[in-house]
């Protein structure tokens, strides 16, 4: 009878363990990466042997590392800007526009992100073989925007099938045309989901590596790529640092948009 009243106290004690050990499971690996960059020796080695930026300095300095984070940002901000205008469109026509077979449609929307990105970028590599146009750069974005737009649909149709439509319909019925119904009453009630696309949206492509591999063209190598080449002949902190690069310009994109937009309200996605 007396243990009766800690039985809610252990499982409570359970949960949070529990909870604390996937956080730990999951940023282990980024805590290694930062370790690695911080590290004063060319290797792995825990513990650290002290702390040095001389990685960080190494990357910057690198002409090649500086071009391909150049090029990555280009290629991520342009394929944010038309995964986000494509998938939101497609999103509101899916759920607006009572298409026949919308169910078939919404699977291959989404149908990119169950495929394995490699395939996806050997098909796209063999499709521009096939019409000879070589490897420009709006065919990389092409390519980024292909397995982007999931994102954006995904995250759009959640915020859709939540939506007040009544709202809609006050606004039609006090004069506002289909356009300023759409830009002054959907739109900002669905930007939280588009928002949410487009942060997806940007890191996908910024780290996106399989599509990448066979759509760069030597000289122009996207951030991914050039570390995978760095690889190949050598291994030191410069990896780390570049690693930890990207993590933190991911950090910073979505804290922007909390500062800009408001990210809380993803939370009910």
């Amino acid at each position: 009878m007396t243990t009766a009243p800690f039985t809610p106290r252990i499982g409570r004690f359970c949960y949070l363990a529990l909870n604390v050990a996937v956080v730990v499971f999951l940023l282990a690996p980024i805590a290694i990466v930062f370790v690695f960059a911080l590290n004063p020796t060319p290797y792995i080695q825990f513990p650290p042997v002290g702390v040095s930026l001389r990685w960080f300095e190494k990357f910057f300095a690198s002409r090649d590392f500086m071009n391909a984070l150049r090029l990555s940002l280009e290629v991520a901000v342009m394929t944010t800007v038309a995964a986000t205008l494509f998938g939101a469109s497609a999103a509101l026509a899916l759920a607006r526009g009572g298409l026949p077979g919308t169910r078939v449609i919404t699977a291959i929307m989404l149908s990119p992100l169950m495929l394995p990105a490699i395939l996806t970028g050997l098909a796209l590599f063999q499709t521009y073989v096939l019409l000879d146009v070589g490897r420009p750069l709006w065919g990389l974005v092409l390519g980024h925007t292909l397995v982007s737009i999931p994102y954006v649909v995904r995250t759009t149709l959640a915020v859709l099938q939540n939506f007040d439509t009544r709202l809609e319909e006050a606004a039609r019925n006090l004069g506002a045309g289909p356009l300023r119904t759409y830009f002054e009453v959907t739109l900002p009630l669905t930007k939280p989901g588009v928002m949410a696309g487009a942060v997806f949206a940007f890191i996908v492509s910024f780290d996106q590596f399989p599509v990448s591999l066979f759509l760069v063209s030597p000289g122009r190598e996207t951030l991914p790529i050039t570390l995978f080449n760095y690889l190949k002949f050598d291994l030191d902190g410069t990896i780390g640092a570049a690693s930890v690069v990207s993590i933190l310009l991911a950090v910073l994109v979505v804290v922007g948009l909390d500062r800009t937009v408001g990210l809380r309200s993803y939370a009910k996605l």
